[in-house]
């Protein structure tokens, strides 16, 4: 029977209680039922994500991965991408089971984007594979624009309820980006989590997709999800200002995306990351001093981002 990674199954029971429990207790069957089906042999030790067990497995004596996710409406549509993008700056799917949340994908290395030091490059290759996945998406999958009415709702409660609230203009420039970019997306299939530590070295190309949300949007959407996701490395510029300004302008270019649409969705984000911090904060830190300079700083990147260049 498969073994299940411990810190991996804390991490979901922190995260998801009893049900996190329960199914834990079931999915060492489930892989083991999903290698059966798929004539899959284990090739290698169980690792992790944040919500899923990937079990590195040969099929024909070929190399792939088998990953089972906890069953959350956000991973529902990981597939439906993967399909769409038909290995095209993504793996490649090769079997799914939507009922066990389940796929058998291409194994790349473990090697993310997040370990290069050139950040210019970091910026760029996320960039060029932004507009390698900016595709018509397929019907049935979620409509960013159908989120922006629950996005100025939360800003709205955010700034009433929680201590230390941002500048008003910060936060009207957040509502801003809703009403006039959040409301009228177009149909174009975007990863949704776009970040580094998503970007895998390859064989097949030099870097792959993984872990899509699945959604159609505005490819200037991912622009934010970068910058945010690059909070850690930027906290160390010596001038903060030129730093995020120099990651609009390469992302944006190699994307070949409007810079100023990739700002304003760069600001949202680090809007929507400050009050997220205040009520849940975040993996890299729960709570106490680093919880605080984090959220600080994240304040100080929206204000940051909300002054045009």
């Amino acid at each position: 029977m498969t073994a299940i990674p411990g810190e991996f199954a804390r991490g979901t029971i922190e995260r998801e209680g009893q049900a996190g429990q329960a199914w834990l207790a079931e999915l060492p069957g489930i892989v083991d039922d999903l290698l059966e089906r798929w004539a899959c042999v284990p090739d290698g030790e169980v690792t992790h994500g944040g919500v899923g067990v990937v079990v590195p497995v040969r099929r024909d004596g070929e190399p792939a991965v088998l990953k089972v996710s906890f069953p959350h409406p956000g991973n529902v549509h990981e597939p439906d991408a993967y399909v769409a993008w038909g290995g095209r700056g993504a793996v490649v799917l090769h079997e799914r089971d939507d009922e066990r949340f389940a796929m058998l994908l291409e194994r790349v290395s473990t090697s993310t984007l997040a370990e290069l030091e050139d950040g210019d490059e970091v910026v760029a290759v996320a960039g060029r594979l932004n507009r390698r996945l900016a595709v018509p998406a397929p019907p049935g999958l979620p409509r960013l624009r159908e989120q922006a009415g629950a996005w100025e709702e939360q800003l709205g409660r955010d700034a009433e309820e929680l201590p230390h609230a941002l500048p008003r203009r910060v936060l009207d420039a957040a509502v801003a980006t809703v009403r006039e970019l959040g409301r009228a997306q177009p149909d174009t299939l975007v990863h949704g989590d776009l970040h580094a530590g998503n970007i895998l070295r390859a064989d097949r190309e030099p870097w792959l997709a993984v872990d899509p949300k699945g959604c159609a949007g505005d490819p200037a959407y991912d622009g934010g999800t970068l910058l945010k996701s690059r909070a850690l490395a930027l906290v160390q510029a010596d001038d903060l200002h030129k730093a995020v300004h120099r990651v609009l302008d390469v992302f944006a270019e190699t994307a070949e995306l409007d810079r100023e649409r990739v700002r304003r969705w760069a600001q949202f984000h680090a809007v929507q990351s400050a009050y997220w911090g205040r009520r849940h904060g975040f993996r890299v830190a729960r709570g106490g001093t680093r919880l605080d300079l984090l959220t600080r700083f994240l304040d100080h990147l929206a204000e940051l981002l909300t002054e045009r260049p």
